[in-house]
């Protein structure tokens, strides 16, 4: 029996990527502890928010878990003490319940001198395109380099991503472990009584054909190529189609939203922030194609998802979108809006071509689930404590 501590800060308020990784995987791993012989623990950092106002409580997602501690200090905080009084931090590890390994789930780990330490590391994007990277991610470098000198092991999503890290930071590839990741939706979630009751929305929103994006609007996306490519199709085919694009704003996203208002085809052009995990399901199995143009991921989690749920996906050929995808989606150069017109068009005009790349899809997607990746994160946990 071996006790497992899991930082479980970035679940809280409205999910990124990183939050929907970190709460898939610690219920995954609740669900394995009786029958693998284990215990785990979840903790967390405060917001520095929260940390001034002594709020301290645990975050709303994380109180159906029985054990759930808060070490008491923000991350940016913990680092800066790292760097110049480390001496202090001994003192916040009486928070910890004396665990055997630690991992933190988002580029930082607490330097906690009784466990093993995994970091994790969703992607390098700050190193290989710092141009689509805010300042405070570019300023991860920095807080990597300083908790690889503590860590053990790093978790990442793809052979790709692994690669990266070998070469960029100079780590050990065999001390690199790839957990791939899963759909927060099982391939049963849409039923008739979730679409009966979203019944509105589908029949004001949704009475087009559309093409689909779903992410944080910012550079790396490449939604701007998207709406070229869209574009042309509408002037150069006249096809019904909207574009419709679901997520929040991320940083640098004002040319996108300058773009959409000068296009000419604006009046079919879709901005939806932030919806509910239901909806984005709807609208990713009513989609004619699911467009993914992005740059660089370290994963590519929503491309997943869209063929969990019956879209036909369109992706980038960089980075770790062909090992998501595999056989089932057609791929693009990012940098070639006229050949993401043409895949468009060529689904939309090959019905048989739409149906193979739907069922081929629903099989790629079912070699991914949040317990396989539970799993092999265990068996990343054992090596380390035997």
């Amino acid at each position: 029996m071996f006790k497992v501590g899991i930082d479980a800060t970035p679940v809280r308020g409205k999910l990124t990527g990183i939050g929907v990784y970190t709460l898939n995987l610690i219920n995954a791993l609740s669900q394995l502890q009786e029958i693998e012989n284990f215990t785990l623990d979840i903790y967390f950092h405060p917001s520095v928010k929260n940390w001034l106002k002594r709020n301290l409580s645990s975050p709303e997602l994380l109180c159906q878990y029985p054990h759930v501690s808060c070490l008491p200090i923000p991350v940016s905080l913990a680092d800066r003490l790292a760097k110049y009084s480390p001496f202090i931090l001994p003192y916040f590890e009486k928070k910890l319940e004396q665990p055997d390994i630690i991992q933190g789930t988002d580029h930082y780990i607490f330097p906690y001198q009784k466990a093993k330490k995994i970091m994790t590391i969703h992607d390098l994007t700050f190193i290989k395109f710092p141009e689509y990277s805010t300042n405070i991610v570019k300023g991860y470098l920095e807080r990597i380099k300083r908790c690889l000198s503590w860590t053990d092991a790093i978790i990442t999503f793809s052979e790709n991503t692994k690669q990266d890290i070998a070469e960029l930071l100079n780590i050990d590839p065999n001390i690199i472990y790839v957990t791939p990741q899963a759909s927060r939706y099982p391939s049963n979630y849409l039923n008739p009584q979730l679409l009966d009751n979203h019944r509105q929305v589908i029949n004001d929103d949704l009475e087009k054909p559309y093409f689909l994006f779903v992410s944080t609007l910012e550079p790396r996306k490449n939604i701007l190529t998207l709406i070229k490519a869209y574009e042309y199709l509408k002037h150069n085919y006249k096809i019904p189609h909207q574009l419709i694009l679901i997520g929040k704003k991320g940083w640098d996203y004002q040319d996108i939203l300058d773009q959409i208002e000068s296009s000419q085809c604006k009046g079919d052009i879709k901005h939806l922030d932030y919806v509910s995990d239901e909806l984005v399901a709807i609208f990713y199995s009513q989609a004619e194609a699911f467009i993914y143009p992005s740059f660089y991921e370290g994963f590519g989690l929503p491309v997943l998802e869209a063929m969990t749920l019956g879209s036909p996906v369109i992706t980038s050929n960089t980075s770790s979108l062909p090992e998501v995808a595999g056989d089932a989606a057609l791929y693009i150069d990012p940098n070639n809006y006229y050949e993401l017109a043409e895949m468009m068009l060529k689904v939309v005009d090959n019905s048989t071509l739409r149906k193979e790349m739907i069922n081929k899809g629903k099989t790629q997607a079912n070699k991914f689930s949040w317990e396989r990746t539970a799993k092999v994160t265990l068996d990343i946990y054992r090596s380390l404590t035997a």
